[in-house]
């Protein structure tokens, strides 16, 4: 009986579709296998290392050029697996992207697109179904979701400066018959920074000042002290590494890196420019074919991916897609275009942006709006504090005061290309009318198709300008008239 019934499982699983979806029956027919399969299973699935590093943009990683930045166990793991070259955040904002990542939804789609909303109970997760078939799962460090319990997880535990110390005793005392799947999120490279013997010790002078920030001595302190954390990010992985190699393991083990928002610095945490809403990711595992790829991801497809390296069907909550083939076809091609979104954040903030190719297109639907987070406020840290200083004393280039100017543009188009760190908005060249009118209609697709919205009694601003605090209360969120929480509709992936 139980050899017939994995049988039409296995059946059921070499199923082939793009977005590797089953129909509501087949994925109620699974969950009825479950009890039969669930030995067998355990014994040939995949276990998962899933370490998500808090504040890091992917420009200031080693495997992504940056030469500034010591990380030598992440350069060695991302020469043997595989770096993503495009890979998206749907927003760039903690608690938001984790809430999307492991929903496998976007952030309005959510009940949670803004900061410190805890995910509603009724929300799926890819861990909740990793738990039912028999997974060992556990979050060590960060949160910033909801319950642990709720979100799947058999084991909780944090830790600090790091958020990463339990990590390595995690796996050794690991149950040995089931597999795994570890969520190591770190509190690095999170404020308040704290040094300490884990990672390299910078110097000011050392550091490179991207031309967005201003270059004083306080920005170089603060970017020092980053540097540090990313060091230290970089220490823990390795030690994980190096656990997976000792038991013997690594052979069956996918090892999953990335950062779930840009750095914590003017422009770019909150932001959708590259340097906010792209996120390092590598992927080490079995089959995983070395090297580098182009193609188009979104943290999005996280979810259904690794249900798919698990064996395990993708219900339609999950608007992301697979990405399994491309570990294997560095040129294979899953998606073409990449959607995010900018929500509250201290200050109220209405915009969302496309990725296209060499393009990204922006739309702010609040360009009256002061365009600041807490990252950029002139009264919270050290960098924004010497940039508004340093704009009353007259001393910003343009690029640098752009953020303190009102109104901001209602559109902004970028060609990353020839304009990696997005300065020159070329949504008015001529030339652009085309693939300008093209990403439009994306948004304005993925909007109707998502249940996206503009609120009517937004979430005010936190705080004035002049460091005043406000009293507030949460408003209406996007997506919250839409009851775009029980959307499913992925939006476009593909340019018709």
């Amino acid at each position: 009986m139980k050899k017939n019934l994995l049988s039409l499982f296995v059946l059921i699983m070499k199923v082939k579709s793009r977005r590797f979806r089953l129909p509501q029956l087949s994925y109620l027919a699974f969950f009825l296998l479950i009890p039969y399969c669930q030995g067998t299973l355990a014994q040939n699935s995949p276990n998962f290392v899933f370490i998500l590093t808090d504040d890091i943009s992917a420009e200031d990683l080693g495997m992504y050029g940056n030469k500034h930045i010591h990380t030598p166990n992440l350069d060695r793991i991302a020469g043997q697996g595989l770096v993503f070259d495009n890979a998206f955040l749907t927003t760039s904002s903690c608690s938001p992207s984790r809430c999307s990542i492991i929903t496998g939804r976007y952030p309005h789609n959510t009940g949670a697109p803004e900061i410190h909303m805890e995910l509603p109970e009724d929300q799926l997760t890819f861990v909740q179904l990793l738990k039912q078939v028999g997974y060992h799962t556990v979050l060590s460090g960060k949160n910033h979701m909801a319950p642990p319990e709720q979100l799947g997880f058999s084991e909780f535990s944090d830790s600090q400066p790091a958020g990463s110390e339990n990590w390595v005793q995690h796996l050794k005392e690991r149950p040995k018959d089931k597999p795994f799947f570890f969520w190591f999120a770190s509190h690095d490279a999170h404020r308040d920074w704290q040094i300490n013997d884990k990672g390299r010790v910078y110097d000011p002078e050392e550091v490179s000042v991207p031309p967005y920030m201003y270059d004083g001595p306080r920005t170089r302190e603060y970017l020092a002290a980053y540097y540090h954390e990313i060091s230290r990010s970089d220490h823990y992985a390795g030690l994980v590494f190096e656990e997976l190699v000792n038991q013997g393991i690594l052979e069956n083990t996918y090892f999953i890196y990335l950062s779930d928002n840009g750095r914590p610095f003017p422009r770019s945490k909150t932001y959708l420019y590259q340097n906010g809403s792209r996120t390092p990711l590598i992927i080490f595992g079995p089959n995983v074919k070395a090297g580098n790829t182009h193609s188009l991801v979104s943290s999005l497809d996280l979810a259904p991916t690794i249900l798919n390296l698990a064996g395990i069907p993708i219900q339609e909550s999950f608007q992301g897609v697979s990405f399994m083939e491309i570990l294997k076809d560095h040129h294979a091609v899953v998606r073409e275009v990449a959607f995010a979104e900018r929500n509250w954040h201290r200050y109220s903030a209405h915009e969302r942006m496309v990725k296209m190719g060499d393009w990204l297109y922006i739309r702010n639907n609040w360009p009256n709006k002061i365009n600041l987070s807490g990252e950029s406020d002139p009264h919270m840290y050290l960098a924004a504090q010497e940039l508004w200083a340093m704009l009353d004393e007259g001393e910003l280039t343009q690029e640098q005061e752009f953020i303190t100017k009102l109104p901001q543009p209602a559109e902004q188009l970028f060609h990353l290309k020839k304009d990696p760190h997005n300065l020159v908005n070329v949504v008015h060249e001529s030339e652009n009318k085309e693939v300008l009118a093209q990403m439009r209609l994306l948004l304005t697709r993925w909007t109707n198709e998502t249940g996206d919205n503009i609120p009517d009694k937004p979430t005010p601003n936190k705080a004035t300008l002049y460091g005043d605090l406000l009293e507030w209360e949460r408003g209406e969120t996007p997506g919250e008239a839409t009851k775009a929480c029980k959307i499913n509709h992925s939006g476009p992936v593909f340019i018709d």
